[in-house]
């Protein structure tokens, strides 16, 4: 069973690539779940669910591009019933704060049949470094809706550390870790926080959720925008604004600090000076 491989759903996304890459180092065997592994998984293609679930005695479960699309949850449905009748041991599920399809998609693990741990994150700070906000941070501005509202931002590699836990020690099976930050950051804070970093302003510009959502399409198209928008309006009201302790039960450490990744990443070249 030890030798039996951790599958990995989105094995090339921002988390999965992190936990895969943490699982290898530490000699596990893992399965790549994307569409161009050796075994390939797809969410649109339910016919690779049961060879990639196959053997495994756990699983990392993300969904692209999140839970609230259309038609996310059922495909989780599925999805978990085929881990049952593959004899899947464990599956830990990638969950969102305060969003209403991510609990709805909770629920469906919970009542799998499989063991189960849900994470259940706070907003990303990588989505400064290697999302949609990159190119506006490179522009020296961080547009965002919201106002005011303060938010717990946590760093994907704190995520990657509670599910790698999750995945390979005793103890977490059952668990809900609600991972967050350190501290309450408003958008405004965190523009500071990489002004610092960087040695260059970059301006917090308050945006209505019309043109968050023009922004999005620009890149993603309406349907996109159109998911992340209601989003954007669902959880940026302060439901999220309280810190969890979800890292520390987890990891026996607390949560790294927004000005650590903003240090970092700096430091590594993401985000080089404007030409």
């Amino acid at each position: 069973m030890q030798n039996d491989p951790i599958l990995v759903i989105g094995s090339t996304g921002k988390t999965g690539s992190r936990v895969a890459a943490q699982l290898e180092t530490l000699g596990h065997n893992v399965r790549h779940g994307a569409r161009r592994s050796a075994t390939p998984f797809d969410w649109e293609a339910p016919e690779t669910w049961a060879p990639a679930l196959a053997g495994v005695r756990a699983a990392y479960v993300t969904y692209f591009p999140d839970l609230a699309f259309p038609g996310a949850v059922e495909k989780l449905e599925r999805l978990c019933a085929t881990a049952k009748a593959a004899g899947v041991g464990h599956l830990v599920l990638l969950s969102g704060r305060g969003e209403h399809h991510a609990k709805l998609g909770e629920a469906v693990v919970r009542r799998s049949g499989v063991d189960f741990t849900i994470v259940r994150a706070a907003w990303f700070a990588q989505n400064f470094s290697e999302g949609y906000l990159r190119d506006p941070i490179l522009g020296g501005v961080l547009p965002m809706p919201g106002g005011m509202i303060a938010e717990p931002i946590i760093d994907i590699d704190d995520i990657a550390d509670v599910v790698v836990a999750a995945l390979t020690e005793e103890g977490h099976k059952g668990e809900l870790y609600e991972v967050t930050g350190p501290r309450l950051m408003t958008f405004a804070d965190m523009a500071g926080e990489l002004t610092a970093a960087l040695g260059r302003p970059i301006r917090h510009i308050p945006i209505t959720f019309e043109d968050f959502h023009a922004e999005i399409a620009k890149a993603g198209g309406d349907f996109v925008a159109d998911v992340f928008t209601a989003i954007a309006r669902e959880t940026l009201d302060g439901r999220n604004a309280h810190v969890c302790d979800g890292v520390q039960r987890a990891l026996g450490r607390p949560p790294r600090d927004f000005a650590d990744f903003a240090a970092a990443a700096a430091q590594a070249g993401t985000w080089p000076d404007a030409a």
